[in-house]
């Protein structure tokens, strides 16, 4: 009878050991570390043995095989063998089974919070030993897990998954930019960029005056491919940049201001490529050939910064490269202010002996 009570005991440690650990781990390490840095008591004190890493399941399992043995043991000298055993299986699949692995249930906490400091005492004392054993297994049996990502489309399900976690904290925008990031290389140069019928080219003979500026200016962009002079022969000699027309003298032409670099990329490109091709050059505009070697269209590093994010890239001073017209338009606001504030009554000033008057009071 004796030994039947210590099986039984000995059974009910190993599922405290089990409760334990389904307990440790029900929220993750890093997890249960912000938390505790966060305030949550709870947290801060199931942290302290989790903090020791693999030594904390070395020492629960090594209690939950030690008491499992024993109440084999007691079981199987107090009773017959086959009832020993069913005992014990039925103790592994109340521990591992039934027990909850889902949510922290009242009792997992209450009992966390009364063993801890002796688990974290053993743990402490135990540690060099455990330490050395778990980087012995590592060294000769090094623990590979798998993450269950084989390509980009299952890390974008899984963060279509991570926006309908109630407790998520990374917000619907950084989720959605991240799933930009995956795929937008994905895509073609051709169905990205601007088509050749909405570009707008300039010839490098033209005259600058205001009728250029400001026709160039209303097309939204900053900088325009440039065809040579002859009417025969279509090829791009160069990039007009808007802002070097700001300091250009009335009546000079486009030829004297234009910049001879020209960079091309075939419309069969990935955007990926293109990317890694406007950083290595440190050029924002390509242009666009087809496998004729015709021109097809242009593409600018906005339009792929624009297929990284999600979104428009809306840039005041992409209209505004003029920066006395950015200055014209401030100081145009700052003078509304300031007459507003002409028009608004004074308040009275108080004369000097209303003002000592205050003071000594």
């Amino acid at each position: 009878m004796t030994l039947f009570i210590i099986g039984l005991v000995s059974a009910l440690l190993a599922l405290i050991a089990v409760g334990l650990m389904r307990t440790y781990y029900k929220i993750p390490a890093k997890e249960l570390k912000r938390r505790a840095r966060s305030g949550d008591q709870l947290a801060e004190f199931l942290y302290r043995p989790v903090s020791y890493g693999l030594s904390l399941r070395v020492v629960l399992w090594g209690l939950i095989l030690i008491f499992t043995a024993l109440a084999f043991v007691c079981f199987a000298r107090a009773t017959a063998a086959w009832l020993a055993f069913f005992l014990i299986a039925f103790c592994l699949w109340l521990g591992f089974l039934w027990i909850p692995s889902s949510q922290l249930t009242g009792v997992g906490a209450s009992l966390a919070r009364l063993l801890t400091p002796p688990i974290t005492w053993l743990v402490r004392v135990l540690y060099p030993l455990t330490d050395r054993l778990v980087a012995f297994v590592r060294k000769h049996h090094p623990l590979h897990i798998h993450t269950g990502l084989y390509q980009k489309e299952d890390m974008i399900e899984l963060l279509d998954r991570q926006k309908n976690q109630p407790d998520s904290r990374i917000s619907d925008g950084e989720i959605a930019l991240l799933q930009h990031a995956l795929s937008f290389g994905d895509r073609l140069v051709g169905e990205t960029m601007v088509p050749r019928r909405s570009v707008r080219f300039v010839k490098a003979d033209e005259t600058i005056g205001p009728l250029l500026m400001d026709e160039l200016h209303k097309s939204g962009y900053s900088r325009f491919p440039v065809l040579k002079t002859d009417d025969e022969d279509e090829s791009i000699v160069g990039t007009l940049f808007m802002k070097d027309l700001i300091g250009a003298r009335s009546g000079g032409k486009v030829a004297h201001v234009l910049r001879p670099d020209v960079y091309y990329v075939h419309e069969d490109f990935s955007l990926y490529e293109a990317l890694q091709a406007f950083l290595k050059t440190k050029h924002h505009l390509f242009i666009v050939v087809n496998s004729f070697e015709e021109i097809v269209g242009i593409i600018t590093i906005e339009d792929i910064l624009e297929q990284v994010i999600g979104r428009q890239i809306m840039d005041e001073f992409d209209q505004y490269e003029n920066m006395r017209e950015v200055a014209h338009r401030d100081a145009g606001k700052d003078h509304a202010t300031r007459k507003k504030a002409k028009q608004e009554p004074a308040e009275p000033v108080a004369d000097k002996k209303e003002l000592a008057a205050k003071a000594e009071s």
